[in-house]
Order: structure tokens, then C-alpha cells, then sequence
């Protein structure tokens, strides 16, 4: 099992540490409940440096980009961020990720933990042009600061202009006294904050000078449990879980990041499935009765038919009840429709709510 840079500073923080993506990872601290409510109404900070970060390079790595993702890169401008998925070739998603404009020749690419090798190799196989391709992961820290309170948090540690910066886009500069480190502002908790990409023998420097800039604020180390609670308040898809090597992007609500006005990995098929339209789509749904939906529960209706599948699920800190996500048939996913989760093979009622659950 791999380590982050600030493994042991974790455990000397009490953290409950877990394996995840091959990974030794801070699931929770001081509680998931505890945390959650600390990003929505404060300041929190997850070391996510088990993702995986590829460097781009050259004349051709636009081309290269736009072969691979779904979305249309060369919209993207220096200092701008967007999300997109790999499209398999068997109508899957190899990966969901960001893809980071630095210049006209120089990108960086964001994928998750557990499909680096994976992606890696994906993106190669397509790379017929030789464009220069790094894989930076290993040597890179990633930490979030999330919450409404992050801007103000972070201020004093940096020469760039936090609560400006537009969602999805990114600078470079000076951090923590550390130079060249890349703040962005992605999120994945819907509480606003900002990404600090830095060089690992910066990490606990950094993470040092955030906790003590952020303890006017409040400011808690935050793990993974807390981050899949938040994220799937909002209603965002977690790899492995909501879409995955064999799940349809379509089904799974990414057609906004599906552009078929260039060519890309099988793209005629995915344009093709939209125009026929697809049978599942995947919804959020809120617990009427009592009971937690966990993954790979069954979706059935009122008379028992099995229509779906739960793909998350948890209890929602915010709202005081059950939610989830699921793949249901495209009859069943009409806001305001009651479904049934099979919960311990009793049926306990459900309603399709459309996310963000939390507003």
C-alpha cells in the first residue's frame, strides 16, 4: 500500500486510516458527521494526494486530448479548467477527469486514484503523434480546502486573489512561501474552496501553514467518509461506484460533457445510443421511510418489478435523511416518482429528487 506525503502527519492527528485506491487514507478524524457539518458551515482540508496528476506536452498534445476525452478542450483558455470523461470503446467510461490548460502546448490532466495505471495506459495507446507525457503523480501533493470560509482562510498565505477566481479555473504563484505551486478551483463538496497542488517535499510545510492560517476559522482536517458525504449531496458521480468501465456516460447524465462536434474514442456509438435514447438513467433519490440505501441495493416498483440499482447512498448530514443515487429505468426517472429499495429484502419507499440535494 502506497503512502502520501503526510501519512504519519495523519496519524499523529488520530486519524482512522483505511486502504482506498491502493492508498494508506485518512477516512475520518474527528467524526464524519463532525466534519461534514465544519465543510459546509466553515473551513475544512482533505489530502487527496492519491490522485493522479499527468503533464501533456507538445504541438500535438490538443489533438492528443481531443482524440481521448468527450469534452472539447480547445474551448479551454490559459487558466481554465474543465471536466470531461475517456470514453471506452465498448460504450464505458475508462475514467472520469479535469483537464487544466496551462498554455497552448502544455496541459495537465487530473484522474482518479484507483484508474492511474489505467489511464495512463489509455491515453498511450492513442498518443501516435509521441506527445510528451509525464506522469507526475508520485511526486505530488494535492490538498483541498473546502468550505465557505476557505478564501478567507488562505488570504494571507498567498500573492493570488482567492475569492475572485471563477469556478473551474486556476493561477499559479506563490504559496506558503513555496513558488510555482497551482491553486485551483474545481471543487467536490459544493461548499466552494480551492485546490493546492505543491511538490511533496513541500506537502507538510503547506498543510502546516493552512492549519495555522485556518484556525481562526475553524479550520479541521477532513477525511474520505466526510468527502463522500458531501459529494453526494450535491449529486456528483464518484468513480467505481455511479459510472464505471461497463456504465453508459449517457445513462449517467454526462451527455453535457459529451460534445460531438469533433471525433473522439467511440464517439459515432455514443452519438448513435443518444438518438435512440437510453433505457436507465441514473437519479438521485431521498428515503421516505427509514433505512440507509447502500451500493448494489435493488431499485424495484410499487408492484415489486426490479427497475434499478443503487449505485450510493448514505445519510445525508444537511438534510436529516437517507440519500442516494441509482441507475432506474427511464420511465421511473421522472422527478417526484416513488421507487422502493430493497433494504434487507423489505421494500422501504423513495422518491426521486433531482441533486443537488443541498442547495
Amino acid at each position: 500500500m502506497k503512502n502520501t506525503a503526510l501519512s504519519n502527519v495523519h496519524i499523529a492527528l488520530g486519524a482512522k486510516m483505511v486502504p482506498f485506491a491502493g492508498f494508506n487514507m485518512p477516512v475520518q478524524y474527528s467524526g464524519i458527521n463532525d466534519e461534514h457539518e465544519t465543510v459546509r458551515t466553515a473551513v475544512g482540508m482533505f489530502d487527496v494526494s492519491h490522485m493522479g496528476e499527468f503533464i501533456l506536452k507538445g504541438e500535438k498534445a490538443l489533438d492528443l486530448i481531443q482524440k481521448v476525452s468527450s469534452n472539447d478542450a480547445s474551448k479551454l483558455y490559459d487558466g481554465k479548467v474543465q471536466y470531461g470523461y475517456l470514453p471506452n470503446e465498448n460504450g464505458g467510461i475508462v475514467d472520469d477527469f479535469l483537464t487544466y490548460k496551462i498554455d497552448d502546448t502544455t496541459y495537465l490532466l487530473v484522474v482518479n486514484a484507483s484508474n492511474i495505471e489505467k489511464d495512463w495506459n489509455w491515453i498511450s495507446k492513442f498518443n501516435t503523434d509521441h506527445v510528451e507525457m509525464k506522469d507526475i503523480s508520485d511526486e505530488t501533493s494535492l490538498f483541498a480546502v473546502q468550505g465557505p470560509k476557505a478564501a478567507d482562510a488562505l488570504q494571507g498565505l498567498t500573492d493570488i486573489e482567492l475569492a475572485p477566481m471563477e469556478y473551474y479555473s486556476f493561477q499559479k504563484g506563490t504559496f506558503a512561501g513555496v513558488d510555482n505551486v497551482l491553486v485551483s478551483a474545481t471543487g467536490y463538496t459544493g461548499a466552494g474552496g480551492f485546490e493546492i497542488y505543491v511538490a511533496n517535499e513541500n506537502a507538510e510545510k503547506v498543510w502546516n501553514a493552512i492549519m495555522e492560517a485556518g484556525n481562526p476559522y475553524g479550520i479541521k482536517p477532513i477525511g474520505l467518509g466526510a468527502r463522500d458525504t458531501l459529494r453526494l449531496e450535491m449529486g456528483f458521480c464518484l468513480y467505481g461506484n455511479d459510472i464505471d468501465d461497463n456504465t453508459s456516460p449517457l445513462a449517467a447524465g454526462l451527455g453535457w460533457v459529451t460534445k460531438f462536434t469533433k471525433d473522439f474514442v467511440n464517439a459515432d456509438n455514443l452519438k448513435a445510443e443518444k438518438e435512440k435514447g437510453v433505457s436507465q438513467k441514473l437519479v438521485g433519490f431521498e428515503m421516505i421511510a427509514r433505512g440507509i440505501p447502500r451500493h448494489d441495493y435493488e431499485i424495484h416498483d410499487a408492484d415489486g418489478n426490479k427497475i434499478g440499482r443503487v449505485t450510493s447512498g448514505t445519510q445525508s448530514s444537511s438534510l436529516k435523511k437517507s440519500i442516494g443515487l441509482g441507475y432506474v429505468d427511464t420511465a421511473f426517472a421522472k422527478d417526484g416518482t416513488e421507487i422502493f429499495i430493497s433494504i434487507r429484502n423489505q421494500p422501504i419507499k423513495a422518491v426521486v429528487r433531482k441533486p443537488p440535494f443541498v442547495k
